[in-house]
């Protein structure tokens, strides 16, 4: 049976505060660069201007506090720091974090734009405000090199939980495949359970039927014969037990320990057929009840199944009426079986029926591609005809 696939209510603590450790981490790391670049702002012996000194420090406040937010709004701050990169030095360390985080979560469109606005911006302020220490050309290729890093790093870590994710996905579609074909072989198996026992079941309680109305209307006839048909309505009733418990064990034993019928067990039944009243005439042609010719397991236990329904069948439907049994065929080609009923010479109250049984034969019959047809015949009369591919 499938189990249900249990997942805890809530996650756990270190999942559910990791995001925020992150954010006050790079909140940090952001603030702790805008230090430096405070640092070194006022160790130049050419201080900047004090208003662009004061703008520059406030904006990279506010640059460190706006990545709180970052996860919600990855673009648009991303694009509000790198432009403020202008003229804020302070801002570059929160810039740089931003634009990590729109690699990780944006568009690959979205990354350049912001890594274009941000190397753009940050390359104006030092054309405006160059450092008097070192080369502009080694300045731009550290500023090239940095935002490619980042832009890099952004970029594995975003495919990487990618993989992850659809990993995760794989895994739980394979679950639900594997529950799924669990309920699928649970059911088929619900449903040759079924079709054994209507086909058991069936064609033993359709003998006792015929017996026990036979006693019911000749309560005149004489002490011998009322003997006899109550011995064969005892022991039919016996076989049908010992069917049911046969079926019933396929839930506790392996099928190759049960005893299934044969295609030779079509002789048998013939004789309880005529023996409850109904005249069959058998034709087999092929030689497959008589051991001159022998086909496989599963269509010799088809073709068993199928005489015995349209036997059974044909006791309901059509009491007293002959049935004709064909069995035809070669190796190498296919088998063919019909069972043929005239109508009943006197019209009796048909019973109801849901066709159950010709429903379970053709499903029978698909699974060892066969074909199965069933109607009225021309006369009024009912036949059953199977074909099977005869495999050597």
């Amino acid at each position: 049976m499938p189990t249900a696939r249990t997942t805890p209510a809530t996650p756990p603590a270190s999942t559910a505060f990791r995001p925020r450790l992150n954010d006050a981490a790079l909140v940090a790391i952001a603030a702790a660069l805008a230090l430096i670049s405070f640092q070194i702002q006022t160790n130049e012996p050419d201080p900047l201007p004090t208003a662009l000194l004061i703008a520059d420090r406030a904006t990279g406040l506010l640059g460190c506090l706006a990545l709180w937010w970052r996860r919600r709004y990855p673009v648009q701050i991303g694009i509000a720091l790198a432009t403020a990169s202008v003229y804020s030095e302070t801002v570059t360390g929160a810039a740089i974090v931003a634009l990590f985080t729109v690699a990780i979560h944006s568009s690959i469109r979205a990354t350049a734009t912001v890594a274009a606005i941000s190397v753009t911006a940050l390359s104006t302020y030092q054309l405006i405000w160059p450092d008097q220490t070192t080369p502009p050309a080694t300045v731009f290729v550290i500023i090239g090199l940095g935002y490619a890093a980042t832009v890099a790093w952004g970029l594995s870590i975003r495919n990487r939980r990618a993989l992850v994710a659809s990993l995760r996905e794989r895994a739980a579609a394979a679950e639900i495949e594997a529950q799924l074909r669990a309920e699928q072989s649970e059911r088929e198996a619900r449903q040759a359970i079924a079709r054994e026992m209507h086909d058991v079941l069936g064609h033993r309680l359709s003998l006792l039927s015929v017996h026990a109305g036979a006693l019911a209307y000749a309560r005149t006839a004489p002490p011998d014969d009322v003997g006899r048909a109550a011995e064969v309505v005892r022991e039919n009733a016996h076989r049908a037990l010992q069917d049911l418990r046969e079926v019933i064990g396929v839930l506790r034993a392996p099928v190759g320990e049960l005893p299934m019928p044969a295609v030779a067990d079509v002789l048998e039944l013939i004789d309880e057929a005529r023996q409850a009243g109904t005249d069959v005439e058998l034709h087999d042609e092929a030689g497959l009840t008589t051991g001159h010719q022998a086909i496989p397991d599963l269509h010799g236990r088809t073709l068993y199944r199928v005489v015995q329904e349209s036997l059974t069948n044909a006791r309901k439907h059509a009491p007293g009426a002959p049935v004709t049994v064909r069995i035809t065929g070669r190796p190498d080609d296919a088998v063919v079986a019909e069972v043929v009923n005239v109508p009943p010479s006197t019209r009796t109250r048909q019973p109801q029926g849901n066709s159950a049984g010709l429903q379970g034969l053709q499903e029978r019959t698909r699974l060892v591609n066969g074909t199965l047809d069933y109607g009225p015949t021309d006369l009024g009369g009912w036949h059953v005809r199977l074909r099977l591919p005869w495999p050597t």
